[in-house]
């Protein structure tokens, strides 16, 4: 048998820190595994190609990178981390043999790539740091499944991220191809003919070996170069189209004939006529072209199963020097063009992740209602019902969050039934357990005309007021600055905690959206940071004022450095931080903005307060909060902070024009999350208020076509408004008083980021 290897190669471009929390040294370490082995260490180090040489006059490396021959693995250059957002670039390549001796070719079994992620204190110093590091536990690990399609070849890009505490994002991608052992001691003369007849089972036999000598793994080899060796060339030439790079091939596909390499091993009796599912035939050739039939109908007819073991060994030697050119060809293309290729590998990643990802989302469209929504019979609860009864369909949905939560368990169930056959290699974050990844309910609002109730509506069609002083004088200034050739749109995101929440709460859904667009600038928000017991026009005020120093900071550094065309201002919120946002953008000071209005994300936000709130539990805290604190937000959210409801913050503000501005309004809810009124996160009708008739349930409908009013207002051409159900896997949680009470889902929104990557990757131009 040729003595056959999987060449792995990973190339690292650089290492770049979004958010890890200690200073120090730090290392990446790389094994590789079959998936189906005992842990055994299987990729061997072969090479090492540093394309870029570190620079040895920085303080930020030490040393150099190294090979452990014990457990056979490869660690990077150690490196120092001293602030967010910096980048290390470190330009290596390593490639790994991993032997096929004791494994069928090609291979029924995945491999393993394991990244480890070792740290060292700054005060490590010296030989001691490189002894440190290599005998301290991994912080952090991210592995990858590399399965059986992709080890015939593939180039795919491989973002490595670890974990929520080690926020970091390693660019490398993954190149990898099937090759022969160099040291081959089989003659390049073709071997003489030797072909096989059929036996009464109609199975082929060699003349000399009866039916001893089966040639199945040597047919198998044969077919697996075969395969190998046309991906390498597809994707060289495809590499080279995509980065506009030319790569030269013209004399090896000029010579590449393989009706002639086959057609040479056949014997001029065999003929390619036969019935379809039928073995070759003992004929004769008619003409050449005959032979030529023959090799375009190997792979499925089995015309290779004629030959000798000598043959096919021959022949896999033939192609397996074809092989080990094109991929030395690749891999010094690569080096030449290791950025452009990196990026491109990158942008074919991100589209594909799309599909991939697509097994946890379920979409879905509706229309938005066009008229005023009521109590009555207009709202879609009670179409085919009669006043005063309950329609079968209001049974159905009588409970929102159970039927939503329903739906998502169904899916679930769904999930676990999927064989997944991809070629692409496999995130072990998310496909090492699929059934523990939140599943996201998306409903995509089709937005319809405004509607037209005369009596009910806040809004009506006014002439936008006239920019203020401060549009002008920034049109003014970027024109001067620049062309709009050379002018860039300054990109923000202001993130906004919850109640007694930490600045950095949502940092998890901030670093997705940097990986998405490193250039935005970010605002966490520490305007209101331990200030939130009071009343909200004030914790508005703070914000906003927050907001516009940030905003102009950042026009004024834009404008030094060159033309500022647009701005684009976009929100993200947790719970009562999505009420504070609205309040901010409905001060005056944030007049002049409420233009550059982008994309607004709601995570899990009151925005209709707390009536019909249906968690007793959760309703008796806020009881508490009330008396005994005399929490003036609380009261405001409950609707208790004046005797008459329409005079209530939570009314007023539903009637400010808070969310027509944004191009993009994504509310995300959780049928767990027991600590904000589900239908309150999603702006929808509940049940307890379609059958209300009291002014309590006059006044919840109210609030509620005041708000969809701003999301129909025609002031953006095109809106998108999505609502996404999250369902999280609350199993690891256990039963405690947290998931009775709602508490785990609502606090799992900060805690995990694998449903923002979801959302914000299928939908990355609302992020952009």
């Amino acid at each position: 048998m040729l003595d056959t290897y999987h060449e792995i190669a990973v190339y690292i471009h650089r290492f770049h820190n979004l958010d890890l929390f200690q200073q120090g040294w730090y290392q990446i370490k790389i094994t590789m595994n079959w998936e189906d082995g005992d842990d055994l260490i299987v990729g061997i180090p072969s090479k090492v190609v540093q394309y870029e040489a570190p620079n040895s006059g920085s303080s930020d490396g030490y040393g150099f990178w190294r090979i452990n021959d014990v457990d056979n693995s490869f660690a990077t250059q150690p490196f120092k981390i001293r602030y967010a957002r910096q980048d290390v670039p470190l330009s290596v390549m390593i490639a790994f043999n991993v032997s096929l001796s004791n494994h069928e070719v090609p291979s029924t079994s995945g491999v393993i790539i394991k990244f480890e992620l070792l740290y060292a204190s700054l005060s490590e110093q010296g030989p001691g740091l490189q002894a440190f590091l290599s005998t301290s536990p991994a912080a952090a690990i991210h592995e990858f499944r590399v399965p059986p399609k992709a080890l015939l070849g593939i180039h795919s890009y491989c973002p490595i991220l670890f974990d929520a505490f080690h926020s970091v994002l390693v660019d490398a991608s993954i190149h990898i191809s099937i090759l022969k052992s160099v040291a081959q001691n089989i003659s390049k003369k073709v071997p003489s003919i030797s072909c096989r007849g059929e036996d009464v089972d109609g199975r082929f036999v060699g003349k000399s070996n009866k039916g001893s000598d089966k040639v199945e793994k040597e047919v198998l080899l044969v077919k697996a170069l075969l395969a190998a060796r046309d991906i390498l060339l597809e994707e060289a030439q495809k590499l080279s189209r995509a980065i506009d790079q030319s790569i030269d091939l013209t004399d090896f596909i000029s010579q590449l004939d393989d009706s002639k390499l086959f057609g040479s091993l056949f014997p001029a009796n065999v003929s390619s006529t036969t019935s379809k599912g039928q073995r070759p035939k003992l004929t004769e050739f008619h003409n050449s072209n005959e032979k030529a039939k023959i090799f375009l109908d190997f792979r499925s007819n089995g015309v290779l199963m004629s030959l000798s073991k000598d043959n096919l060994l021959w022949s896999a030697h033939i192609i397996g020097d074809q092989i080990h050119f094109l991929w030395t060809v690749f891999l010094k293309f690569h080096r030449a063009n290791k950025t452009k290729i990196t990026e491109y590998l990158r942008e074919s990643w991100a589209k594909d992740r799309k599909t991939e990802w697509s097994i946890w989302m379920v979409h879905s469209k509706v229309d938005m209602p066009h008229h005023y929504i009521s109590r009555k019979g207009d709202d879609i609860l009670h179409h085919g019902g009669l006043r005063g009864k309950v329609s079968v369909l209001r049974k159905i949905i009588d409970d929102p969050p159970q039927a939503a939560a329903a739906r998502a368990e169904q899916h679930r169930r769904s999930i676990a039934q999927m064989m997944i056959n991809s070629r692409s290699i496999e995130d072990l974050q998310m496909f090492g357990d699929p059934l523990h990844v939140p599943v996201l309910i998306v409903e995509r609002v089709i937005n319809a005309p405004k509607r037209s109730y005369s009596g009910n509506s806040y809004f009506c069609h006014a002439d936008q007021k006239a920019s203020s002083k401060v549009i002008t004088d920034f049109k003014t200034t970027s024109k001067m600055s620049g062309t709009d050739q050379q002018s860039r749109v300054l990109k923000i995101v202001v993130f906004v905690h919850g109640f007694q929440g930490h600045h950095l709460d949502l940092r998890l859904v901030r670093n997705q959206w940097l990986l998405i667009d490193p250039k935005v600038e970010f605002l966490m928000s520490e305007a209101n940071e331990d200030k939130t017991f009071g009343d909200f026009r004030e914790m508005g005020h703070r914000l906003a004022k927050e907001v516009v120093s940030f905003v102009k900071k950042k026009m004024e550094k834009f404008l030094r450095s060159g033309g500022l065309r647009t701005i684009k201002l976009s929100f993200v919120g947790h719970s009562i931080g999505n009420v504070i946002i609205r309040t901010s953008l409905a001060d005056s000071i944030m007049e002049p903005y409420l233009r550059f209005l982008h994309t607004y994300v709601s995570v899990s936000g009151p925005h209709l307060g707390y009536l019909y709130s249906s968690n007793p539990l959760f309703n008796s805290g806020l009881w508490l909060l009330r008396k005994l604190k005399n929490t003036q937000c609380i009261n405001q959210l409950t609707l208790t902070d004046e005797s008459e409801l329409r005079n209530t913050f939570i009314f007023k503000l539903c009637q400010q024009k808070t969310l027509e501005s944004f191009r993009n309004i994504i509310l995300l809810s959780s049928p767990q999350d027991g600590y904000v009124p589900y239908h309150s996160a999603r702006i929808e009708l509940c049940p307890g208020s379609s059958t209300d008739f009291s002014k309590k349930g006059e006044i919840f409908v109210e609030m509620l076509n005041n708000c969809l009013d701003q999301i129909r207002s025609p002031s953006i051409d095109h809106r998108v408004f999505m609502r996404c159900d999250v369902n999280f896997n609350m199993s690891s949680h256990g039963k405690n008083l947290d998931t009775f009470i709602g508490r785990a889902a609502h606090i799992e929104f900060l805690e995990t980021d694998i449903f923002a990557k979801l959302i914000m990757w299928s939908f990355p131009e609302f992020f952009q």
